[in-house]
């Protein structure tokens, strides 16, 4: 049940419903439980995905600085 939900898109409540509706409150939990894995496993490859981009290309000041000083270097081209 798990893995197959997670391969879903917009998953909510209604996904898992007919599991959480008609199941145990031991079932429920541990149904509860893998979607906590599964949303830590995706919170870990996002943080290590924005580490990975900000290592390449600097943080937010960095990109901004360079993306001015590129488009200056164009107006400065234009007015030439």
């Amino acid at each position: 049940m798990c893995a197959s939900s997670a391969r879903k898109k917009d998953t909510s409540y209604k996904t898992y419903e007919t599991y959480i509706e008609t199941r145990s409150a031991e079932v429920v939990a541990n149904i509860l439980i893998c979607l906590i894995h599964q949303t830590n496993y995706l919170l870990d490859q996002l943080i290590r995905k924005l580490e990975k981009s900000f290592v390449e290309e600097g943080g937010l000041r960095e990109r901004m600085t360079r993306a001015r000083l590129v488009e200056r270097a164009k107006q400065k081209s234009r007015a030439s």
